[in-house]
């Protein structure tokens, strides 16, 4: 036979969902009243609450065009190819947004403003964290960067918002950021090198005391050939230097660089072994040009690739256009007393709901000898735990 003596037992210790209807139904009262006497409290406490303005600049990052110079970097073969690759930014407007939290945009902020009397913060590091706080800086899939500033005085928040894109204009200046700007920094770099070198071959050439006659009967256009084609050995080698940086060696495009140094070597080396007799009796002279020639050859390739980027770079320009300048706001952002209002009254029924379930669940425990044996146990070993007990 089935033993069902512990049946009524389950029975009693199942959860009745009656009960807890009861259990709503008796505290009813508590449970409606407690709960709005909750919210109209927190709703009095938001008026109390100063109110938090947001003022909002969105502007239009320096866009990345395709500049004038892209259809003449083949002339310039390797050089051109490691302007190339330092320029192309993946997402420029992430850029953008590192700048805005740098360390030099912040302390110029800071500066401008006397963020740390306002912040009323000791140390500078301090004010940054309280800047970072009060600044909302997004991408939007328009291209467009928005910067939203919080602050109690509606005016202000609308200042340090349009200095936020000012500051970075100014650090855009110094840095060289568009593919242009990369270009003409690049070759500026470069032209000033060659023509400090360039200067000193022609000083060295004309130390050597070759009259005019003789510089008629030597074969000047066979040595500038060399030097032209030197140079473009220099060149290929420093597009190969940069290649390695961004390519593996197996990759088609470095191969193919590789393959064009071989080649501009090899007819090098045969232009030299060619040279004419009457070249390489001139000694001194003959290499002294040849340098001359090499330097000149380079100081052209630059300076028509340093004209070309600084003529992109005035045409496309590290210009932020700003689309809506940020104006004093006229409503409050934040205290949402409504919102303040709502969440405390369900946070304080669920409060109350948990509670009134919690003391019913008490009562009927004390009801219960061997329940109520427990937790006069339990009592008596939190006070222990608590040192309270005798």
């Amino acid at each position: 036979m089935t033993d069902t003596s512990h049946i009524p037992e389950q029975a009693e210790d199942e959860i009745s969902l009656l009960d807890l209807l009861q259990t709503i139904v008796d505290n009813l009262r508590l449970l409606i009243l407690g709960p709005l006497v909750v919210g109209l409290v927190a709703l009095g406490i938001s008026f109390a609450v100063p109110p938090t303005f947001t003022a909002t600049v969105k502007f239009l990052p320096p866009q990345q065009q395709q500049s004038a110079a892209a259809s003449m970097l083949a002339s310039l073969g390797g050089l051109g190819g490691l302007a190339g690759a330092a320029a192309g930014i993946k997402n420029p407007a992430d850029q953008y947004l590192a700048f805005m939290k740098s360390n030099s945009v912040q302390d110029a902020l800071i500066e401008r403003f006397k963020l740390e009397e306002r912040y009323a913060t000791q140390f500078k590091t301090d004010t940054r964290a309280v800047l970072t706080g009060s600044t909302r800086a997004v991408s939007g899939k328009d291209g467009l960067i928005s910067i939203e500033i919080d602050d109690k005085d509606p005016q202000f928040a609308a200042d340090l918002a349009n200095a936020h894109v000012q500051e970075l204009q100014q650090l855009l200046a110094r840095l060289a950021v568009t593919e242009a700007q990369q270009r003409r920094a690049f070759f500026e770099k470069q032209l000033s090198l060659v023509q400090a070198k360039m200067i000193a071959a022609e000083q060295a050439l004309r130390a050597t005391g070759v009259n005019s006659s003789v510089l008629k009967s030597n074969p000047t256009s066979a040595v500038a050939a060399v030097a032209a084609l030197k140079a473009q050995v220099t060149a290929q080698e420093v597009k190969v230097g940069a290649m390695r940086g961004y390519l593996v060696d197996t990759a088609p495009d470095f191969k193919q660089a590789l393959n064009e140094l071989s080649n501009l070597r090899a007819q090098l080396a045969k232009q030299e072994k060619d040279e004419p007799a009457s070249a390489a009796g001139q000694g001194d002279y003959v290499a002294k040009y040849r340098e001359f020639k090499y330097q000149e050859t380079l100081f052209d390739l630059f300076a028509k690739q340093f004209e070309l980027a600084k003529i992109d770079e005035s045409r496309e320009g590290a210009v932020i256009q700003v689309l809506d300048a940020a104006q004093p706001p006229e409503k409050k952002a934040k205290p949402k007393k409504a919102l303040i209002a709502i969440i405390a009254t369900l946070a304080a029924g669920f409060a109350l709901l948990l509670f009134v379930f919690i003391r019913q669940a008490l009562r009927n425990a004390n009801k219960d000898p061997e329940s109520a044996q427990k937790l006069a146990t339990l009592k008596t070993s939190w006070q222990k735990a608590l040192g309270k007990a005798n």
